[in-house]
């Protein structure tokens, strides 16, 4: 054999490695690098959400002080939002977009390795601050100011570059995206002829372009307050605290949509294929999506209520708010639709999908009650707000991500999962959220604030009944673990047309070309 030869042949050999996976450019190996990290996120938010549930056991201080407390919500909150749901979504976008516009790969397949890689460092960083000297930051996830300034600990430096790098990944991920679904779509595709699933997304990207650099002015603010002497939130310097909540949320609320929107979009794929019937009112969900992201933009003070802006402005704000129920609304109505008289059959994707439905608008409903400003001084800061939006966040942007992972695992192993324990995870997981969250609206409209670590006794019932159902929601998680690594090494083999010809391309779209045709994506040397 030549040298040459035998240099290729190693070559080739050493790709298969750990190269393989720190420089491919291959969508579908960033797409699944992209899906195990949030994995792992996932399960250490999960952890620090234990330790939550296992100090609100019971009345009174148990495992720690209040200021590890206060790290661990903050952490919770913040790993679960950019190390958990929205890494899942960007890793669905990689595998599925180029595929469902008949791409051979992303438009920027270079920056999409590194978009990846940027992550796992910034996550390390955001996790190390609790190891630092003084503790890890201890005000929020929403890091109010001047929480966030004047009293929080040194580690807070790390942490603001932590969220900057975070930041700069869903930014790239997004410029990505854009430019793969405008310049890269099939010959014949016009953009109301593209699948749901990527609607949502091409309309997430921008979000994500215009509200990341605002939560980068918010931090770096906070930076600048914090060590270089400015008083952007200090108002013995001139400055105004409420600033920083009306600069945070303005990014905030969009974000909200940036996690829900794909969620719709995976929805939009799985109720069409196990109803077999084309998605009802295609266009109308595709103006609803783009109605949501407009609107998100103009509502984000009714976070803000209670911090005295004037009635005229809690009018508006509970306007505008009451608004996005009408798109939202519109979505629901056209799952329900697609599904009436369908021919049904109910697969794991499927039960997740119909758990989403019904629980998100259980969410959705919760959130009219807290868009009504005179209601809102209520329910404000306490656990009904936590209620609310683990119903939308959990029920709603994590139970899609787990229906599109075990919609698409089929076509992405080659094998099935174990439908039978998929099964069992899914009635494990649903009946367990709803012992953990739901519990929690009552202990809410009683008075309970969210936040700290010890609570009057009459609401000790409630907690116990939610720790509970904490604990078991966490385990789920380990079984869930196991059907995926199952899956991988191996099991009944998948058909070309997973879902009984069925595929959710055929149903929403007429494909230019099935699914298997694309499976061979080159490698960008």
């Amino acid at each position: 054999m030549s040298e040459a030869t035998a240099n290729g042949a190693h070559h080739e050999e050493h790709a298969r490695g750990i190269s393989r996976w720190l420089f491919t450019t291959n969508h579908k190996d960033i797409g699944t690098l992209y899906l195990w990290f949030s994995f792992v996120m996932l399960l250490i938010g999960g952890a620090m959400a234990m330790y939550i549930r296992a100090e609100l056991w019971e009345p009174g201080i148990q495992l720690s002080d209040p200021n590890f407390f206060n790290q661990m919500t903050t952490l919770h909150g913040l790993i679960m939002v950019f190390g958990a749901v929205m890494p899942a979504f960007v890793g669905l976008a990689n595998w599925q977009v180029p595929m469902m516009i008949g791409a051979p790969d992303m438009a920027l397949p270079r920056m999409n390795n590194w978009s990846f890689w940027i992550l796992p460092f910034a996550g390390l960083l955001l996790v190390s601050t609790i190891f630092m000297e003084g503790g890890g930051p201890n005000f929020g996830w929403t890091m109010h100011a001047p929480l966030s300034t004047t009293y929080a600990p040194p580690s807070t430096d790390f942490f603001i570059f932590a969220v900057h790098l975070l930041g700069l990944s869903s930014i790239m991920g997004s410029i990505n995206i854009i430019a793969t679904i405008l310049n890269m779509r099939a010959p014949g595709m016009t953009l109301m002829k593209m699948p749901m699933f990527v609607w949502s997304w091409l309309i997430t990207a921008f979000l994500l372009i215009a509200v990341m650099p605002v939560l980068a002015g918010a931090v770096t603010m906070m930076l600048t307050d914090r060590n270089f002497g400015t008083s952007f939130f200090d108002a013995a310097g001139g400055g105004d605290p409420l600033l920083f909540q009306h600069v945070f949320w303005f990014f905030g609320h969009p974000e909200v949509y940036i996690m829900i929107l794909p969620a719709f979009g995976v929805i939009s794929q799985i109720i069409p294929t196990f109803a077999r019937k084309p998605l009802f009112g295609y266009s109308s969900m595709v103006y609803a999506t783009a109605s949501i992201a407009f609107l998100s933009f103009i509502v984000w003070a009714h976070h803000m209520y209670t911090t005295g802006m004037p009635v005229s402005g809690e009018l508006y704000f509970m306007y505008a708010t009451v608004m996005i129920a009408v798109p939202t609304g519109v979505k629901v109505f056209n799952w329900v639709a697609t599904m009436w008289k369908g021919s049904m059959t109910f697969e794991t994707p499927m039960l997740w999908a119909l758990g989403f439905l019904v629980l998100f608008t259980i969410g959705g409903f919760t959130g009219l009650m807290l868009g009504v400003a005179p209601a809102d001084f209520q329910y404000h800061d306490t656990y009904f707000v936590v209620a609310h939006f683990h119903y939308v966040l959990v029920s709603g942007a994590l139970f899609a991500i787990i229906a599109g992972v075990f919609y698409w695992l089929p076509k992405w192993t080659g094998n099935m999962y174990d439908e039978k324990l998929a099964k069992i995870h899914f009635w494990w997981a649903m009946i367990s959220f709803n012992v953990l969250f739901f519990p929690q609206h009552f202990l809410g409209l009683a008075g309970m604030p969210r936040r700290i670590p010890d609570y009057a006794l009459q609401f000790t019932e409630w907690n116990v009944i939610s720790s509970i159902g904490g604990f078991a929601f966490g385990a789920s998680w380990l079984l869930f673990l196991y059907i995926i690594i199952k899956t991988i090494r191996g099991g009944e083999k998948a058909t070309d047309e997973v879902w009984e010809g069925a595929d959710g391309l055929e149903w929403t779209v007429p494909s230019p070309a099935p699914y298997h045709t694309f499976n061979t994506a080159p490698e960008v040397k």
